[in-house]
């Protein structure tokens, strides 16, 4: 069985990779943190019934991408997955937020994203908008709330776990910043500006070695 799926992996791995790169999405940095892994801005297709759209599968994969370019595109691969709804009202409310998010009208995408919440309390990426929102709106305690949410539906959600680092970062709770981005790593060891950060931070934080 663990033959069968390390094979699966690795079919997912060259079928993902067999896939165009879409463009990466802005992180929303103020101060210098280390950066919070966001959607692309152009998702590639998920259909229904695609293995590919198999989350452990692409985790597995995920793992075992042997660098920063086959990383990326499963890293958007999960995204496709993670930002399917299944409620075309949720669709239509995340397109608007995206829009008044473009427009930095920050208010109104948290209202459209209160209701996306409201209407799919389970649907992950409503939670971790809505975090990203109050990140850019310096409302750090509700962020950390809502990447909470994120993280009790999706462990492996890499995105809140890279977001929950950055707000620790910036309130100055260097210690728990690396471990958030320690446990991102391990979910995605190729985390674009990540592991420089960890680098940076562990000597900050643990000193150097002798």
């Amino acid at each position: 069985m663990k033959l069968r799926f390390s094979r699966l992996c690795a079919v997912a791995l060259a079928a993902v990779l067999a896939i165009p790169l879409a463009a990466s999405a802005q992180e929303p940095r103020k101060h210098g943190g280390g950066g919070w892994a966001q959607p692309p801005r152009k998702l590639p297709p998920v259909s229904h019934g695609d293995p590919m759209s198999n989350l452990d599968t692409l985790f597995a994969a995920l793992k075992i991408a042997p660098d920063e370019a086959s990383s990326q595109a499963i890293e958007q691969r999960i995204w496709a997955v993670w930002m399917i709804s299944g409620s075309d009202t949720c669709n239509l409310l995340m397109s608007r937020v995206k829009q008044a998010t473009d427009a930095k009208d920050y208010d109104l995408a948290l209202k459209l994203l209160d209701a996306v919440v409201e209407i799919k309390p389970d649907y992950v990426e409503g939670w971790n908008q809505r975090a990203t929102i109050y990140y850019l709106k310096d409302d750090y305690a509700h962020a950390i709330a809502d990447i909470g949410q994120v993280l009790a539906r999706e462990p492996r959600h890499f995105g809140a776990l890279s977001g929950l680092g950055v707000i620790l970062q910036e309130i100055g709770d260097d210690k728990d910043a690396l471990k958030a981005y320690r446990d991102a790593l391990k979910i995605d060891p190729h985390l674009e500006n990540i592991p420089d950060v960890v680098k940076e931070l562990s000597v900050k934080v643990e000193g150097r070695d002798i």
